[in-house]
């Protein structure tokens, strides 16, 4: 690229490792001269980094306004044929971590348009009472594709699809859609990687806001079909670069010594019955295609 462009390389920083001491702070006022700059990494990194996802085949999901998913793939890049992106996790020890990364769009920014788009709820934390006040969707299912479709599809034409809408349809079965459609994209993320990393995930690290939801955790644990494991603080991006900053600066030895840190709060074991578990997969990925296309460029 630098080829390309005609950049020379010698304007561009230095690559530094994700752990090691690159600099330190200035006297802002605010902030004291000396502290050193340790840890570096981008958010989802950090966050993979912060569930311990250290060995090869380990994957975590972090569930905000979009949904992203890191699988661990080793010391060797993969290149992904199924839409997703080929990442560097971190370099630490002057040893290189791979990744793959899918994103997802909207996942809770779904919740956030029930609550303030269409008034069907207070709040976020009232989706999981609301959801569970009914059996299933009623056949409904809610393709969130608000601003098109990411991973692994990436159709910028797509827009939010609403199928399967009867007179029986009320706002408990919109909110139980609207929490399974964050899990079934979820799923065709992680079957992407499956697909190019030829690994077969034995668990999923879940974090972020929307991962308190135990409703959204059972049903993605249900969908996929794998247990669901969520970690005593699930603002682990935060926690990764403090991971990173503390490794660089020696507080530990090594990644191993921060890996031993994490505890889980709670797991989630598949309950849906494989038939059942096929035919809602099915459904979603009859919907997703409804959704696609859908503005003519």
């Amino acid at each position: 690229m630098l080829q390309i462009l005609k950049v020379p390389r010698r304007v561009l920083p230095v690559v530094s490792p994700s752990a090691g001491v690159l600099g330190e702070t200035i006297d802002l006022g605010w902030l004291p001269r000396g502290v050193p700059i340790a840890g570096v990494a981008g958010d989802q990194q950090a966050a993979l980094f912060g569930q311990a996802c250290l060995s090869p085949g380990a994957a975590k999901n972090t569930y905000g306004t979009g949904c992203f998913m890191l699988l661990n793939t080793g010391p060797a890049p993969i290149a992904s044929s199924h839409g997703l992106l080929t990442t560097i996790a971190w370099r630490i020890g002057g040893r290189t971590t791979y990744a793959l990364e899918g994103g997802v769009f909207i996942a809770g920014a779904a919740i956030q348009w029930l609550r303030d788009g269409l008034g069907i709820l207070r709040n976020a934390a009232e989706s999981q009472a609301l959801a569970e006040s009914v059996p299933d969707t009623g056949g409904v299912y809610f393709v969130p594709a608000f601003v098109g479709l990411g991973a692994p599809h990436w159709d910028m034409y797509a827009r939010g699809t609403i199928v399967g809408l009867t007179r029986g349809t009320t706002r408990a079965h919109l909110a139980r859609a609207a929490l399974e459609s964050i899990a079934f994209q979820s799923r065709d993320v992680l079957e992407a990687m499956a697909a190019d990393a030829g690994i077969a995930v034995e668990a999923l690290r879940v974090d972020g806001g929307a991962a308190a939801n135990d409703f959204l955790c059972q049903f993605q644990a249900d969908v996929l079909n794998v247990a669901v494991l969520r970690p005593r603080v699930i603002e682990t991006t935060a926690l990764g670069a403090a991971y990173l900053a503390g490794l660089g600066a020696g507080v530990w030895r090594s990644a191993d010594d921060v890996g031993g840190r994490w505890a889980l709060e709670r797991r989630f074991e598949p309950r849906l019955d494989e038939s059942a578990r096929v035919t809602r997969y099915d459904g979603w990925r009859r919907a997703v295609e409804k959704s696609k296309g859908w503005l003519v460029s």
